[in-house]
């Protein structure tokens, strides 16, 4: 059976908050796997992405086009009250059906974008900061997929890069980073 896209983002967050708490503010201009992000326009981005994508579970229109400044005050313990309701929103019925979103897209398609982001990025932050990460192999599963067929029209809009080239014997996460266009065995440089 399918699983609900609220179970998955709440396993997703799970193993996300930690890395994102775990950011020192000393961390904050390090370079990312994202080329055109450092941590703290990532972690702006990421936001971003979690509270649009509450409106899009709400089918309410969203403005990807500004990335506010979120990384003020407390923001270690918005991320989190954040995603609580991300997976709220997608919790409540009705929400993976029908379509949602500028693209008119399927819900359940939109949900397994928002999901994708979660996890990728959170393996970002843990690249560029040092951190552990490891995703829920449930996620895994699910999103591997979803994102394979949505590479192609990722691509055109510039989300995500050419595939990166893995080995056969390159785990299921590692090929999801590399559909995306990452090197799964990025790291850090020194001083960056």
């Amino acid at each position: 059976m399918t699983q609900k896209i609220s179970a998955l983002l709440e396993a997703a967050a799970g193993r996300a908050l930690p890395v994102v708490r775990g950011i020192d503010d000393g961390q904050l201009d390090r370079r990312t796997p994202c080329a055109q992000y450092d941590v703290r326009a990532l972690l702006n981005h990421l936001f971003l992405v979690v509270v649009n994508f509450q409106a899009l579970a709400a089918r309410e229109e969203v403005d990807f086009g500004q990335e506010p400044e979120f990384v003020t005050g407390d923001w270690r313990g918005r991320f989190g009250a954040e995603t609580a309701r991300l997976v709220e929103a997608w919790s409540v019925p009705g929400a993976e059906e029908g379509t949602t979103g500028q693209m008119g897209l399927p819900a359940r398609t939109v949900g397994l974008m928002v999901l994708g982001d979660l996890t990728v990025h959170a393996w970002d932050l843990a690249r560029a900061t040092g951190a552990e990460f490891v995703p829920d192999p449930e996620v895994v599963e699910e999103v591997g997929p979803g994102l394979a067929a949505l590479a192609p029209q990722a691509r055109e809009m510039k989300v995500f890069g050419e595939p990166f080239p893995v080995g056969e014997g390159a785990t299921a996460f590692e090929r999801v980073l590399a559909v995306t266009g990452r090197d799964p065995g990025w790291s850090r440089p020194a001083g960056g």
